[in-house]
C-alpha cells in the first residue's frame, strides 16, 4: 500500500508541473501540497488498515472542500 501512495505522489507531482507550466500557480502550490503529503506518507511503512484510514480521511476532506467550493465559492460561467 506504501507503493500506492508513492504513485499518488508522481501523479500528483506530474499535475503540479503541468498546473505551474500552465500560469496556475495556485493550484500547482495546492497539487504540491498533495505531492508532498502523499510522498511522505508512502514512506512511512504503516500497516494495511491505516493507509486506508489515511485515504479514507483524505478522500472525505477533499470531497468536503470541493463541495464547498463548488457551491460557495465558484462562479459558473466564469471562464466565458
Amino acid at each position: 500500500m506504501d507503493r500506492v501512495f508513492r504513485m499518488l505522489a508522481f501523479w500528483t507531482g506530474i499535475f503540479t508541473v503541468m498546473f505551474y507550466v500552465g500560469d496556475m500557480e495556485t493550484m500547482a502550490y495546492l497539487f504540491l501540497a498533495q505531492t508532498i503529503f502523499f510522498l511522505g506518507v508512502g514512506y512511512l511503512k504503516l500497516s494495511e488498515r491505516m493507509y486506508m484510514y489515511l485515504f479514507a480521511a483524505y478522500c472525505t476532506v477533499f470531497f468536503i472542500g470541493f463541495t464547498f467550493y463548488t457551491n460557495f465559492i465558484l462562479v459558473p460561467g466564469f471562464g466565458h
